[in-house]
């Protein structure tokens, strides 16, 4: 019995290769401790939106018409709230943890221990999305996978663009024999001021933010106040 009869059974048929290969490349990234599987997902959304279309064609007046265009609305929108959302977060807590994560890597490097070494102590003593993904890593090495083949596969559960490319040029460091503190000390400066910019990114947008709620509380109030006395006249 192959994986596809295993875990999808006859209604994993309806999907598409390439469809169950993207939406699996997504569910690896929501990490290593998710609990819904990919056939789970697939035939979850394609049953109950069945369910959604004959309960619009059966109980509401008109739902011949509204049945496939709400239909389509609830499979969009039964992806993002289960997939897409949480992806976005994953990435925003992912790069938030960053910094600190190999912060504490590099001080551990310092010591003069090696990346495996360090990779564990670090681990330890961090609590984060990002040493959770490591942790993973390193539990997989002990069945046989070396460390690159550990952090390649871990990638792969990163949506993350920031954090691959630290892993990326972690991996490449160690594979050449380059100086991973320096590789380390760089990506560190790199962090720092990626932060900065967004900071700086968030301050700018205040003044807009601002705008609109002057447009949408203040000015209405604004007419209210010089406009309400000519009103009440019209109405006495």
């Amino acid at each position: 019995m192959n994986q596809e009869e295993k875990n999808g059974g006859m209604i994993a048929k309806i999907y598409r290769d390439k469809d169950i290969q993207k939406v699996d490349a997504k569910m690896k990234m929501l990490g290593s401790f998710q609990k819904l599987d990919t056939y789970l997902f697939l035939n979850i959304r394609f049953i109950s939106s069945i369910v959604v279309f004959l309960l619009f064609i059966f109980f509401f007046q008109y739902g011949y018409l509204l049945a496939p265009f709400l239909t389509v609305i609830y499979y969009y929108l039964f992806t993002y709230y289960f997939i897409d959302a949480p992806l976005k977060k994953r990435i925003k807590q992912l790069d938030h943890d960053a910094l600190y994560f190999f912060e504490i890597l590099t001080l551990t490097l310092e010591s003069g221990r090696d990346l495996e070494h360090s990779l564990e102590v670090t681990v330890e003593n961090v609590d984060t999305e990002i040493s959770r993904e490591f942790q993973q890593a390193l539990y997989e090495m002990k069945f046989g996978k070396s460390l690159l083949e550990a952090l390649e596969d871990m990638k792969k559960r990163i949506p993350s663009e920031t954090v691959n490319n630290i892993v990326l040029n972690m991996t490449q460091t160690s594979l050449f024999g380059n100086s991973i503190l320096d590789t380390m000390y760089h990506q560190i400066d790199y962090l720092r001021e990626k932060q900065i910019l967004e900071i700086r990114g968030e301050i700018n947008k205040i003044p807009n933010k601002v705008s609109m709620i002057s447009v949408v509380f203040v000015v209405p109030l604004i007419l209210l106040m010089i406009l309400g006395p000519f009103i009440m006249n019209l109405l006495a």
